[in-house]
């Protein structure tokens, strides 16, 4: 079974590509499970029902969220009734949301959660080490076949750190927040799939998917200022693994992912770095 991931979704621009492409992507690649993070779906900051609605009728089947899980209004009186989507797991948990997902797909129940991380973060969070040991621990004794995890954290020393740590024990083990993906993906020894930073789905041209001219202005003077989301050389990247029941809470395959706007029109051909589609 093919399961693909998706990094940080940033605003509108992100989610329009999502419903321009996504279920011919999905067609196209043979693909059973699609997730994304959406923490940045609802004008570059936070979510909505509203919009995370929007994102599953483009063909998301889960949707996880990251520190910026309360910055919409009222969304904490919104999740709750969104059964596809969990917030971080080490939150307090008087925090409403879901903790974790299982999903199913080809008769396969898959088991997901997110971690935020605690280096230069700003929520005040449970250990994401003895947090994701509960929900693996939880998990398997729901007799899932798969589980992915997701460290939502700003350090790569502290995504790595888990994903050795988890190495062997889950299927995937993939970092957001950054909005820039990392060229270090593979399967680890003991058969878990990592990459420290899917990236984003959004507008390229910007900074983080921030307009350029207000960012850099931000670094020349010092003054605050906003930063719109960008618009232009908008993309997904993300990863795709596949799995099989033979190997539970394994991944047999892994393929890092970056499909662009000007790709969209030759048969879903791979971008044009031949950097991209490695192992």
């Amino acid at each position: 079974m093919r399961i693909l991931v998706l990094g940080d979704i940033v605003g509108r621009p992100g989610r329009k590509f999502m419903s321009d492409h996504l279920k011919n992507f999905i067609k196209n690649k043979n693909i059973s499970l699609c997730i994304a993070n959406g923490e940045n779906a609802a004008g570059g900051a936070g979510i909505t029902a509203k919009t995370a609605h929007e994102l599953k009728t483009a063909g998301i089947d889960a949707i996880t969220l990251g520190d910026h899980v309360w910055d919409q209004k009222n969304f904490e009186n919104e999740i709750d009734q969104l059964d596809f989507v969990c917030r971080p797991a080490n939150l307090p948990g008087s925090n409403p949301g879901k903790d974790h997902l299982i999903l199913e797909g080809e008769n396969t129940m898959v088991g997901l959660f997110t971690v935020l991380g605690r280096s230069f973060m700003g929520p005040k969070v449970a250990c994401p080490f003895t947090t994701a040991d509960r929900i693996v621990n939880d998990l398997k004794k729901q007799n899932v076949d798969q589980i992915i995890c997701e460290i939502h954290a700003e350090t790569t020393s502290e995504k790595e750190s888990i994903g050795w740590y988890l190495d062997g024990r889950v299927s995937l083990v993939f970092g957001t927040h950054t909005h820039v993906p990392t060229a270090d993906g593979r399967i680890l020894p003991k058969g878990t799939a990592y990459q420290t930073d899917l990236g984003m789905t959004g507008p390229r041209e910007s900074v983080l998917g921030r307009d350029i001219e207000a960012c850099v202005g931000r670094f020349l003077d010092g003054m605050p200022r906003k930063c719109p989301v960008a618009e232009k050389d908008v993309g997904m990247q993300g990863c795709m693994i596949e799995v099989n029941n033979d190997s539970p809470c394994k991944s047999v395959k892994y393929q890092r992912i970056e499909f662009r706007e000007d790709a969209t029109d030759q048969s879903l051909r791979p971008p044009r770095s031949p950097s991209l589609n490695i192992q």
